[in-house]
């Protein structure tokens, strides 16, 4: 029976309604999701295993480089050693006296001190033209040792020997097995691969006349580039020949994968090598020749994102199967009132619905529930004050669309307000009072949207109680709030009272902004609201610049202020054009200030100088522009919308102020020539640094072709030309003065790249770098 019930109140399409809008909305944005975050987590697994590959390979080639560096210098030292040079004279002797026997044993202590290095093996001297050996236990002839102290296959031996001619420096052999006697009695014995490296003395003569021979154990080098990261899985040094100089094991490498791979790719970067691995270089700082190469196991380095896609499909199908569940269970919780409203809908055949609403007994279940909602949210008490809440906004905005003059016509206004039970009598004396608000700048950076709408409401309200509710208020504009106040016919003198009690009520905001109040004229009907409304803004017009709250009305007469021209004379026009030529700034500030005091004292109206004032700011613009030819146009713009938004006598002073400012402080701080030998030395000092002609001519209030055009008046060359050619002389002098590569010297003098600096520098010079520094 309970299962039987359970089917009964189960209902597909509401299942799969539920469904659908959860796969839409949840399981969407979570596949999506899901792939993103792999596409991400892999993306960043291989950013970062490059970056560390590249700094943990880094770390070792600057660790090897510095071993065979700290090699490379014991070598040089031991073959340009005094010792070396007498030892050559008598190389060759069948006897050696004391003296030169001592020598020979002093050269063999030197030899021990390059054993000491962490690679080095063993060592030993091999002199081209006498039958001699030295090592740091024995000095004998050729056959000897190698037979007894330094054994080696015949063919190894062939080939070791066979590399003893011609110059060599640090000279590397691939490796080979040898026997290595480890003290001068033979009872001890080392067998293994080595590595040797060779170094020829004279160094710089094809045909040497000893060569150094310093051997190491290739499992010490593969121990040296060896590295703990469990998925770099091999490394190896390669010589851009195609030599192997040493790798972690003994397994074939792919040379024309790797070579690919260096030319495609940037140091750090991964390259594929085959579908398993993949590798990345670094180039040696000790032999520009060679390269440290890793191997990266791209299975072992994946891993953690290939646990997170099985984690995803988890949490996909995990999600999938909770949309399955909730879906069940929404569906059947809200077919079940549904299916019990509609039995007992059914069952109660006597329910009469009210008028309007149609309930049908038989047919779609949700069509059935539609209709009887209409007689639910008829009598649902929420809804209803919902309703009245509602109605104060409605009832508002009705009053709005009177005032503006859509709604004229008496008879439609009655039927309207009667649609929204806003009771009004369509012929009473009614007055429009509009409140003209503005905001001072300083307050409006302080002020946010929801802080104004709340000072707006409480303002209303205060309005209201101030004149007995006898009002409709409505705000028509951002800045204006309509105050309808109705009277008797014989009452309409009393209009300035109301403004007066208005007034009262703005003054405790005059901090936040500066109103003003314009009275309209009396109208008879509610269809001629608008024309009061017109009427009252036209009152506006006459406020002045005062930062007390103002009445306007028609009995305000325009004659009690003193007159003044809303436009300069030709005469003023010229005298400023002199002082901005004779740059008396200071005279110009004050010459503007004198016309805004005397307005003061005449009381002159907002309109009339703000009018004065934007001819004034026009003025100045049109004399600095004689000098510039770009004109800014949103910076001008800009100047005179702040100058329309002044409300008082101090915004304009202050705007003004800061207009001058703007436009005249850098032609009064420095001449040009001052200015442009300040940047030429801030040029020569910082000519290795990214120099923006943007950024010079943001500083100096200048746009970049005005910039431009003025620093090839006052320096005598380009921009960009005067900065290169003194980059390229202080390149010169490095090439010149120092050993410093290409490379080095083009980041020295502020190029990104050697291929930069040399186009320029075979631009302007006629060669490349590195024949200037030849022919020099």
């Amino acid at each position: 029976m309970s299962l039987l019930f359970k089917l009964k109140s189960f209902n597909n399409k509401l299942f799969w309604k539920f469904f659908a809008k959860y796969f839409m909305l949840i399981l969407i944005p979570a596949i999506l999701a899901s792939a993103f975050t792999n596409l991400f987590v892999v993306s960043l697994i291989q950013k970062e295993a490059e970056q560390s590959s590249y700094i943990v390979m880094k770390n070792n080639a600057r660790q090897a480089d510095a071993s065979f560096h700290s090699l490379q210098v014991d070598m040089i030292n031991l073959l340009s050693s005094s010792n070396m040079k007498s030892i050559l004279k008598y190389a060759g002797k069948s006897q050696l006296n004391m003296e030169q026997t001592e020598m020979i044993y002093a050269m063999m202590t030197q030899v021990n001190s390059v054993i000491t290095e962490p690679l080095v093996s063993g060592a030993f001297l091999y002199f081209a033209n006498a039958d001699l050996v030295i090592d740091n236990n024995i000095y004998t002839n050729k056959s000897f040792y190698f037979k007894n102290y330094y054994s080696l296959d015949e063919s190894e031996s062939s080939k070791l020997i066979a590399q003893f001619k011609g110059k060599q420096m640090m000279r590397f052999t691939d490796p080979y097995p040898a026997n290595l006697r480890n003290n001068v009695l033979g009872d001890n014995q080392t067998r293994g691969s080595n590595v040797s490296v060779m170094m020829s003395y004279p160094f710089n003569s094809d045909n040497p006349e000893v060569y150094f021979e310093v051997h190491f154990q290739k499992e010490k080098l593969e121990r040296l580039i060896q590295t703990q990261e469990k998925w770099i899985s091999r490394t190896a040094i390669i010589h851009t020949d195609g030599s192997v100089i040493s790798q972690s094991d003994t397994a074939e490498l792919n040379l024309n994968s790797l070579n690919e791979a260096i030319l495609a790719k940037s140091e750090g970067a991964f390259s594929a090598y085959n579908d398993q691995q993949a590798v990345s270089f670094v180039r040696s700082e000790y032999d520009s020749s060679w390269y440290y190469i890793s191997w990266v196991d791209l299975k072992t380095l994946l891993k953690p994102a290939e646990t997170l896609r099985i984690l995803s499909i988890v949490f996909v199908l995990f999600f999938l199967l909770v949309g399955a569940c909730v879906s069940y269970y929404l569906s059947r919780r809200l077919y079940t009132p549904i299916l019990e409203i509609r039995n007992r809908l059914q069952a109660h055949q006597s329910f009469t619905p009210p008028d309007g609403v149609e309930i049908v007994q038989d047919g779609n279940d949700f069509d059935m529930i539609k209709r009887f909602s209409k007689l639910l949210i008829s009598e649902h008490k929420e809804m209803s004050q919902w309703v009245k809440g509602a109605l104060p906004i409605v009832q508002e905005d009705f009053i709005t669309q009177i005032l503006l003059g859509e709604y004229r016509d008496n008879l439609s206004i009655d039927y309207y307000s009667k649609e929204i039970a806003f009771p009004c009598e369509i012929k009473a004396a009614r007055t429009v009072l509009v409140i003209e608000y503005h905001y001072y700048a300083h307050v409006l950076e302080q002020l946010s949207e929801t802080s104004k709408s709340f000072l707006l409401v409480e303002l209303k309200e205060k309005i209201g109680k101030q004149v007995s509710n006898q009002m409709w208020l409505s705000q028509t504009r951002a800045d204006v709030l309509a105050c309808v106040w109705h009277h008797d016919l014989d009452n309409s003198t009393d209009a300035a009272e109301i403004a007066r009690q208005i007034k009262r009520v703005l003054e405790p905001y005059m901090t936040y902004f500066k109103s003003t109040i314009g009275i309209g004229r009396t109208v008879q009907e509610i269809g001629e609201l608008h024309s009061s409304y017109q009427y009252g803004l036209a009152m506006l017009k006459q406020k002045s610049l005062n930062a007390e709250v103002e009445i306007c009305s028609e009995d305000d007469a325009w004659e009690d202020r003193a007159q003044m021209d809303s436009f300069l004379s030709s005469e003023e026009v010229n005298r400023i054009a002199n002082m901005y030529k004779a740059q008396e700034y200071e005279r110009l500030l004050q010459s503007a200030l004198h016309l805004l005091e005397l307005g003061q004292r005449k009381q002159a109206g907002a309109m009339q100088m703000k009018s004065l004032c934007a001819d004034v700011l026009n003025t100045w613009i049109r004399a600095v522009e004689t000098g510039r030819n770009d004109f800014n146009i949103s910076l001008y713009s800009g100047l005179f919308e702040s100058l329309n938004r002044c409300q008082t006598w101090d915004e304009l002073k202050q705007h003004f102020e800061h207009i001058h400012s703007l436009l005249f402080q850098a032609s009064s701080s420095m001449n040009r020539s001052d200015q442009f030998a300040e940047v030429v030395q801030y040029i020569n000092e910082h000519y290795q640094e990214e120099l923006s002609i943007e950024w010079f001519a943001g500083t100096m209030n200048m746009s970049v072709s005005h910039f431009s055009r003025t620093f090839k008046e006052a320096v005598g060359e380009k921009y960009m030309e005067y900065i290169t050619k003194y980059r390229l002389s202080m390149a010169k002098k490095l090439l010149n003065e120092t050993d410093m590569k290409i490379e080095e010297i083009a980041e020295r003098v502020g190029y990104l790249g050697s291929n930069a600096f040399i186009r320029m520098f075979r631009k302007y010079e006629g060669i490349t770098p590195g024949k200037y520094r030849n022919v020099k």
